[in-house]
């Protein structure tokens, strides 16, 4: 048998230690670089379903991590999940209706950041009510023992807005409808004025905005509809950030949002695309916090959250 010398043992053991060393200096190194180059998530609300949320906005993330050097990662998330997900620190950023930023901003502290601008009132929309011009209703009042069919129930201007506006005729949507829904499923903002369209209800609750949008794709005409009531105009979807969030990181993005113009581009999904065409936005702009009180005196009348006990 041979014999190891205690000179060679030991040199072996020093080698052992300095491949460990080595290991322990690899991987403190890699944690660093993740400190030094974070991933900021960002949670953007579902409209409509997962693949066209990615579709509208992964472009929108890319270019925000081509502007700014830092890393971006789109993440979607449905609106009843949003709150819950956001507190648990899934995301940094969010992109959300007004109310969700009202919400978030109430409860969580989230920051303001930007909206986006789309269509004839800019940054900002309204909700309407409005039935078939054939049916003979012209008033609010007309729709008492009427059917209603309402957005999205966290939708600014597709619920809450057209919520309040019923209240503050005198037509409380509890008892004085004889039925109010609101679509299952994708899509809920066009299943509306399809369900009025086509006789489902008596009048419905429609965006400013998709009765715009609809109208100049040619899925309806505005000649087949009377607008009984419209409410003031309120912000429309917004980019918010986490409290906690650098401040340094912050600048960057907005100045990146603010810098958008039509012809920006950003590589996605294997080619150059154009970022505002792909998100179906004009562009964003700054609001005040205060912008968003009408959605709250809204929002505080028909104890919608975060007023639920108002």
């Amino acid at each position: 048998m041979k014999l190891i010398s205690l000179a060679s043992l030991f040199k072996s053991r020093l080698g052992l230690v300095g491949l460990s060393l080595a290991i322990l200096s690899l991987l403190a190194a890699c944690k660093g670089e993740e400190r030094s180059n974070p991933v900021y998530r960002i949670g953007y609300m579902n409209c409509n379903t997962e693949p066209e949320t990615i579709a509208r906005f992964g472009p929108l993330t890319a270019y925000l991590s081509e502007k700014t050097g830092l890393k971006f990662e789109a993440v979607t998330v449905n609106t009843e999940d949003f709150e819950e997900r956001f507190n648990q620190g899934e995301f940094a950023f969010t992109h959300t209706n007004s109310l969700l930023y009202v919400i978030l901003k109430e409860r969580s502290g989230l920051k303001l950041l930007a909206s986006e601008k789309r269509g004839q009132f800019g940054a900002r929309s309204a909700g309407t009510i409005i039935a078939r011009k054939d049916s003979g209703i012209t008033t609010l009042a007309d729709l008492k023992g009427k059917r209603l069919v309402f957005g999205p129930f966290m939708a600014p201007t597709g619920f809450v807005a057209q919520y309040d506006l019923l209240l503050r005729a005198g037509v409380d949507p509890e008892k004085d409808l004889a039925y109010y829904a609101v679509p299952p499923g994708s899509y809920k903002h066009e299943k509306v004025l399809y369900g009025l369209l086509y006789g489902q209800y008596d009048a419905a609750a429609a965006p400013a905005l998709d009765l715009e949008v609809m109208t100049r794709e040619g899925k309806i005409a505005a000649d087949d509809f009377v607008v009984l009531a419209q409410s003031v105009i309120i912000p429309y979807c917004t980019f918010g950030v986490g409290k906690d969030v650098d401040s340094k990181v912050v600048d960057k993005v907005r100045k990146a949002l603010a810098e958008l113009t039509p012809e920006s581009t950003a590589e996605f999904a294997g080619e150059r695309v154009k970022v505002l065409k792909a998100a179906w936005v004009d562009g964003f702009e700054e609001l005040l916090d205060s912008d968003f009180d009408p959605l709250r005196e809204m929002a505080k009348r028909a104890k919608m959250p975060p007023y639920e006990e108002y």
